[in-house]
C-alpha cells in the first residue's frame, strides 16, 4: 500500500494506493491544540482486504510523528458497523455519541452548505496509548467499546406481617425496593450495603441472592439487570432509619395490594413471583419468569 501526501491548510490528504490502483483516500485535519480530526474512504472494489486498517494506522503514526499531535479523533455513523470495527483494530477507542452533528465536519457548532445533521460516533486515540496488537491496547479498545447494562441492587425487607419495605421516592412517582445504581468496579452486594447506609442510615450486610431480574426499557430508561438481595426479617427498620431527604419522602411497608397500586409493574410482578420461595436464586424477566 502506498500513500501520496497532498497539503491544503491545516489538513493533511493522502491518496492510498493498493495493489498498484487508487483504491481511497485518508486525511488529518488539525483542529489546534495538538488535536487532530481523521476520515478516510476506500473503494468497494478494495474494501474486505484490510487497506483500511493499514491506511488509517499509518495516518495515526504520521499524525503523532510528523505532525506532533497528541490526540486523534474520528466521527463515524453509528449504523457503520464495519468502519466501527476497522477503527478499533486501529487503536481508536469508543468515546461516546456526538448527537445531531454535522455530516461535514463534527465539531461545527452550526450547519455548513446545508450539510444534514445526525449522530456520530466519537472515538479517538492518545500518542499515549499502547498499540492496539498489544495486550493492554487491545483491553483498552474492548473496554471503549463492549455493550454494557445498568446494573441495579436492591434490598427484600419484610417484617413479620409478610409485609415488604418500600420507599417512597423524591424523585419518581412509583414506590420502590431500598437499592440503587451499582457504580463503576463495585459488586451488587456493595451497592446494596452502601445505598441503604447512604439513604436510611443503617447498616446492612447482603449476602442472600433471592433473584436476577433483567428489565426491558421502560419510560425512557434503557435495558437493566436488577440483583435482588433477600435481607430477611426486620419489624425494627423504619424507627432505626434517617431518611436522606434528598432522596426519600417515607418507608412504608406494604401488603401485595399496596405494592400494586403504588410500585411499578415489574416489581408487583417481581414480588409475586418471589412469594414462594425456593432453595434456587431466580432469574426473571421483566418480572416474571422467561416465556421463551
Amino acid at each position: 500500500m502506498r500513500c501520496e501526501q497532498v497539503s491544503a491548510r491545516n489538513a493533511v490528504s493522502f491518496l492510498v494506493e493498493h495493489q498498484g490502483r487508487a483504491a481511497g483516500t485518508a486525511k488529518v485535519r488539525q483542529t489546534g491544540s495538538g488535536n487532530g480530526e481523521l476520515s478516510w474512504t476506500v473503494l468497494p472494489d478494495h474494501r474486505g482486504q484490510g487497506v483500511a486498517r493499514r491506511a488509517i494506522a499509518l495516518l495515526i503514526r504520521y499524525a503523532f510523528d510528523e505532525l506532533g499531535l497528541h490526540r486523534v479523533v474520528a466521527y463515524i455513523d453509528p449504523r457503520d458497523q464495519v468502519s466501527l470495527r476497522t477503527a478499533g483494530r486501529a487503536g481508536l477507542r469508543r468515546e461516546g455519541i456526538v448527537r445531531a452533528s454535522s455530516e461535514e465536519t463534527a465539531d461545527s457548532g452550526s450547519d455548513k452548505h446545508g450539510a444534514q445533521r445526525q449522530d456520530r460516533v466519537q472515538l479517538a486515540r492518545l500518542a499515549t496509548d499502547p498499540e492496539p496488537t498489544s495486550r493492554d491496547g487491545f483491553i483498552g479498545v474492548l473496554n471503549a467499546g463492549l455493550p454494557t447494562k445498568r446494573l441495579i441492587a436492591q434490598a427484600l425487607i419484610r417484617n413479620n406481617a409478610h409485609e415488604v419495605l418500600l420507599c417512597e421516592l423524591t424523585y419518581k412517582q412509583e414506590w420502590d425496593l431500598p437499592g440503587g445504581v451499582v457504580d463503576p468496579h463495585e459488586s451488587p452486594a456493595q451497592a446494596v450495603n452502601r445505598e441503604i447506609r447512604e439513604e436510611l442510615h443503617v447498616d446492612v450486610l447482603a449476602q442472600s441472592l433471592v433473584a436476577v431480574n433483567w428489565l426491558p426499557r421502560w419510560r425512557g430508561w434503557d435495558d437493566a439487570v436488577l440483583f435482588v438481595f433477600d435481607l430477611g426479617v426486620d419489624d425494627q427498620i423504619i424507627a432505626r432509619a434517617q431518611l436522606e431527604p434528598r432522596e426519600l419522602r417515607s418507608l412504608r411497608w406494604c401488603t401485595r395490594e399496596q405494592v400494586e397500586e403504588h410500585a411499578a409493574p415489574y416489581l408487583a410482578r417481581m414480588l409475586g413471583s418471589l412469594e414462594h420461595p425456593s432453595e434456587a436464586t431466580a432469574y426473571l424477566e421483566d418480572g416474571a419468569e422467561p416465556s421463551g
